[in-house]
């Protein structure tokens, strides 16, 4: 019985010591010489005009929100579309409530005002 689970833990090993092992040696290898210039941020060779703690709109993070959802949902899409034969018309109907769904968030969205910028 043991035996089978020889392979596991010696997976479990590498896998934990592998990490461990690279860390530590890039960790003596590397230079470290910190300095005033490396420590600025980098903005392609131009001096960075403030930080990088300012204010954003809420705006612009709704928009990504409902970006990535709407993203996300569309890649439900993809395993529909492999196996349209196989589902037949039960397959077009249950896609046609998902897609209805979808547009009705996107309908919604949109009259709640999260897509205009002014």
């Amino acid at each position: 019985m043991p035996d089978g689970y020889l392979p596991i833990f010696l997976f479990l090993i590498v896998s934990i010591l592998f990490p461990t092992v690279t860390l530590l040696a890039v960790r003596v290898i590397r230079p470290s010489q910190p300095g005033v210039v490396k420590q600025e941020a980098y903005e392609c060779g131009i001096p960075a005009e403030s930080t990088a703690r300012g204010r954003y709109s809420v705006r612009f993070y709704i928009v990504a929100i409902l970006f990535v959802i709407f993203d996300v949902e569309t890649i439900f899409l993809y395993p529909w579309a492999v196996r349209y034969r196989q589902l037949g018309w039960f397959g077009v109907a249950e896609m046609g409530v998902f897609l209805a769904i979808l547009v009705l968030g996107y309908v919604w969205a949109y009259r709640r005002g999260a897509l205009k910028w002014v």
